[in-house]
């Protein structure tokens, strides 16, 4: 048994694991097992007093701590930390009458829906019901309301931490304004979070869902996403995607294997009147024929995590995001492209692959006008976001998908800004990309005012 087992052991509740342990091996797994987490220990706390207790042992032992709910924005950061697994730290409490929510540091989106969504409520949600809400929100959030509501971080009030030293702190903008700014959208490089508290707003009325074609269509597709989100408000946002779906039983069998091209929408308006003068622009995607799936419809708030169809079990990935400063024919073209015929030449169905897929999200609207007591996360002037997935099981997959993430972007220079987003960040990549040179040397000073000794390791660290 390991000395730091043995140390940690005494000092916490929860369950303790060391290498060479059983169960260590399983513990130290990220949702995303393309990134080996080589850490010192796992600790599986049980409440915040247990973060506290091993953040403390953590500084005086000299040795980092790295805090984890789903493993979703894993990095090989953690590498020598203990890792803190906050799984039990699941409790919900939505305050209806103050439209607020406080949620454990846990609680993944789809627990938050489930209770939020009884009072017509909703906060700043992502695309997954399996991603934790305090790492997506310490990331800064682009999720479906990001077009009306702006980024997630901004809805912060409060946030329970334990700081470097183990010292336990409820931090907002009074009690200390220079560390609930880095909060908001900094990452988790600052204290370990315990809990959060943010607004809740009305949903009103929401109507969404996805469309479905076949590749072919992906020219008429992306066409016609180009004019919709020309005349898109800020109620309505529109995702298109080209995918590539696995043979994998758990998929549809009329999907299995297929290459096809998707329009997801959410929509949200006082009544529906409203909503449908908000949803006018998904006209354009009325007129392609080939639908193979249609189900848009009025929406709760729980049915926003199952639109995208992504997946809810961990694998391995690599993952690449970068802001588009346009959607120009160029753009569109070299998307197309870069998708690699299969079949014979008289169908050419297209296929992303080694990809999983290509995504563009429409951002504007609120995003573009960051309150003035915004957090690190700030503004986005650029109007979309381009993702990219692909599947990573073995390092010869991880280099063929980093490889075409590498020629879209490549092709794409005149088109990206440069910036990524928090959460978009992958192997290799650094804060430095995520933050406007300004912002990286607050969040640097902040960074090192808090935490001289670099005792909290976030996924991706300021000081990198």
């Amino acid at each position: 048994m390991s000395d730091i087992g043995s140390d940690l052991r005494r000092v916490v509740r929860g369950r303790v694991l060391a290498p060479g342990e059983e169960g260590f091996e399983a513990a130290r797994r990220a949702w995303n097992s393309a990134v080996e987490q080589r850490v010192s220990a796992v600790v599986e706390v049980v409440d915040a007093a247990d973060v506290a207790a091993v953040v403390e042992y953590a500084a005086k032992a000299g040795v980092g701590v790295t805090a984890q709910a789903t493993g979703h924005g894993a990095s090989a950061a953690a590498e020598g930390t203990v890792l803190l697994k906050t799984a039990a730290l699941d409790r919900v409490e939505v305050d209806a009458g103050r439209r607020t929510a406080r949620v454990g540091a846990g609680v993944r989106w789809g627990a938050l829906l489930e209770r939020s969504s009884d009072y017509g409520l909703a906060a700043a949600v992502g695309s997954s019901p399996v991603v934790g809400v305090t790492g997506y929100t310490l990331g800064g959030g682009l999720g479906w309301f990001a077009r009306s509501r702006g980024f997630a971080a901004n809805g912060v009030r409060a946030a329970e931490v334990v700081a470097a030293d183990g010292t336990r702190m409820l931090v907002t903008a009074d009690s200390d304004p220079e560390l609930f700014w880095a909060l908001r959208g900094g990452g988790g490089d600052f204290a370990v979070v315990t809990a959060l508290e943010f607004d809740l707003f009305d949903t009103g009325e929401l109507y969404g869902g996805r469309m479905l074609w076949p590749a072919e269509q992906a020219e008429a597709v992306l066409a016609a996403y180009r004019e919709a989100t020309l005349e898109a408000g800020e109620g309505l946002s529109i995702w298109v995607t080209l995918v590539q779906f696995p043979p994998f039983p758990q998929v549809p069998e009329f999907l299995r294997g297929k290459a096809m091209v998707a329009v997801d929408a959410v929509a949200t308006g006082s009544d529906v009147a409203a909503v449908r003068r908000i949803t006018v622009p998904l006209r354009w995607f009325e007129a392609i024929p080939g639908v193979v799936l249609d189900n848009r419809r009025p929406l709760r708030g729980t049915d926003l995590g199952g639109i995208c169809m992504e997946p809810t079990t961990p694998s391995a990935a690599r993952a690449r995001g970068q802001f588009l400063t346009d959607l120009s024919t160029h753009v569109t073209d070299v998307l197309l492209g870069i998708a690699a015929p299969l079949g014979s030449p008289a169908a050419p169905p297209r296929s992303v692959s080694p990809l999983a897929l290509v995504q563009i999200r429409h951002l504007g609207g609120a995003l573009t006008r960051p309150p003035s007591d915004a957090g690190a996360a700030g503004g986005v002037r650029e109007p979309y976001l381009l993702s990219m997935l692909g599947p990573a099981p073995t390092p010869e997959h991880a280099g063929a998908v980093a490889q075409r993430q590498h020629t879209i972007v490549t092709a794409l220079h005149s088109h990206v800004s440069g910036r990524k987003p928090m959460t978009y960040l992958d192997a290799g990549d650094s804060a430095a990309e995520a933050f406007a040179p300004d912002t990286l040397a607050r969040l640097r000073s902040i960074k090192r005012r808090y935490d001289p000794a670099g005792t909290i390791r976030g996924n991706f660290p300021v000081s990198a």
